[in-house]
């Protein structure tokens, strides 16, 4: 079981019984001291920071409805002690991953007059996709069945798939009575591509689960819609590790609207810090926000106004939504705290030309049905995940050149290094398939991608890739030169073979 979550959380405010749900992770909420996370299960060793992060991070901190239900993401950083090392699985990148489904009803004998309750399935993988679903059955079913789901819930993911699944194989998972169509990918960076998914039948956002991509329900250009003509803007910030504090009504939206984000990247490597949802509370506060610039390549969705103050500094601003005319603002339930829907950036100038045809198929698909709006989503990240591969397309051009050739067998087998002056001279000559405004617009755009953490990230898994190959025992296949894509070969989706589990 550890192999895929850390843990559940099971928690409520009013008519909280501990008996009821005793071994387990819960998150209570204590009207004096708030959220509280009571005990684990399976047991897991968690430090107090932890335990604080967990909780509050379990339940939204803006008012969201009457009654009702809601699904979010949170990611919060591990804190090593003299014995979480020993007693928990390790975390892959040190950071823990949170998939809360909180409930909200009515009740008279609370002292808040609701019953409020966070279930959290707590995992070290950055499948988004895959555990929001998850997080999504079970909710419900341990809301009117209690105990009896939360048993069920552990047994059936203790039973999938031992030893670890090969990645990029299809699996099916029995989960609480359904099936989950699962892709694992072949890495964090690797595209999986709705085009290639090995489910043997055409993708169906329903019926198909992509692990690291971000839920396709509901519709995710819904939340970009008061900023659809800035997406090229928005993409060009993320390629460039430009920090940008993305608002939201909830975190459901702004923890679908991260990991949709940081999907767009791909097979661009993640360099910054990601919080689907962040609160005052994470003990990282004061590090992430304070009156120094933002860091490099930093995400953060919050639902607080209080960010909009204390992030007054940050050079780019998205705020999710619908467009609304100022007067039609007001403190009606579920309506925005903080700034107003669409884009709002204090730096940055447009190197790219849109895509206008697709522009204008975005801004029909939000007036449509529900499928105008999935095919228009799964045609935007299609188009942003196959300019992020040409982004390095110039550059997997240039690093061919760097391959040692037979006669320097002799020597260490390693790319020669990166000589900026000789990648822009390439770059000038072959020019990039991606629409820039001018060559001085392609050239600048470069020179600040290099000097991006996201670069010196990409350029390190490609020695890596290009050192292991050189190094195999038996003579190695070397790309042609006339490749462009020879060394994005493990940053590119492929199809995957296909396994059963139920």
């Amino acid at each position: 079981m550890r192999r895929w979550i850390l843990g559940i959380a099971v928690g409520e405010y009013s008519g909280f019984d501990p008996l009821l749900v005793a071994d387990t992770s819960s998150v209570e909420f204590d009207l004096d001291s708030g959220p509280l996370v009571d005990g684990v299960y399976p047991p897991l060793t968690l430090l107090p920071g932890e335990y604080e992060n967990i909780a509050f991070c379990a339940f939204p901190d803006s008012l969201q409805f009457d009654q009702g239900s809601q699904t979010h993401s949170f990611r919060v950083r591990e804190h090593i002690g003299p014995q979480s090392s020993e007693e928990r699985a390790p975390t892959i990148d040190s950071f823990m991953y949170g998939f809360s489904h909180f409930i909200q009803r009515r009740d008279s004998s609370s002292k808040r007059g609701y019953q409020q309750r966070s279930l959290v399935i707590l995992t070290q993988h950055q499948y988004p996709a895959l555990f929001s679903a998850i997080a999504g059955i079970f909710g419900p079913l341990f809301e009117t069945h209690g105990t009896p789901m939360l048993e069920a819930a552990c047994h059936n993911i203790a039973t999938w798939y031992e030893p670890d699944p090969t990645p990029g194989q299809t699996l099916e998972l029995g989960f609480l009575g359904t099936v989950l169509q699962v892709e694992i990918p072949h890495s964090l960076d690797v595209q999986q591509v709705t085009e290639t998914s090995s489910f043997n039948e055409k993708y169906d956002p329903r019926a198909h689960i992509l692990a690291t991509t971000a839920p396709f329900l509901p519709p995710p250009i819904l939340l970009f819609e008061a900023a659809l003509s800035n997406l090229w803007s928005i993409w060009e910030c993320l390629v460039l590790c430009e920090p940008i504090l993305v608002f939201g009504s909830s975190p459901a939206q702004t923890s679908q609207a991260i990991w949709w984000l940081r999907d767009l990247l791909r097979p661009i490597p993640l360099a910054g810090d990601i919080r689907p949802y962040f609160t005052m509370q994470d003990s990282d506060h004061l590090q992430l926000v304070n009156k120094l610039p933002p860091k490099a390549g930093l995400l953060l969705g919050v639902t607080n106004p209080f960010f909009e103050k204390s992030c007054s500094h940050w050079p780019h601003v998205l705020s999710l939504g619908r467009r609304i005319h100022p007067r039609q603002r007001s403190p009606t339930l579920g309506a925005p705290a903080g700034p107003p829907p669409g884009w709002k950036t204090k730096t940055h100038r447009r190197y790219i030309s849109k895509d206008r045809a697709l522009l204008k198929q975005l801004e029909n698909a939000v007036k449509g049905d529900d499928k105008a709006r999935m095919d228009a989503s799964i045609a935007l990240r299609r188009h942003f995940c196959s300019r992020s591969t040409q982004l390095i397309t110039p550059l997997a051009r240039y690093l061919n050149t760097l391959i040692p050739s037979p006669s320097e067998s002799n020597k260490a087998l390693r790319l020669k290094p990166f000589n900026s002056s000789n990648f822009l001279a390439s770059l000038k000559a072959y020019k990039s398939v991606l629409p820039f405004k001018s060559t001085s617009k392609m050239v600048e755009f470069y020179q600040r991608w290099l000097k991006s953490p996201a670069f010196g990230t990409w350029l390190a898994q490609q020695e890596q890739i290009v050192q292991n190959v050189l190094n195999e025992p038996a003579p190695p296949l070397l790309p042609s030169s006339s490749s462009s894509s020879s060394f994005i070969t493990n940053s590119v989706s492929r199809p995957a073979s296909r396994t059963a589990k139920g």
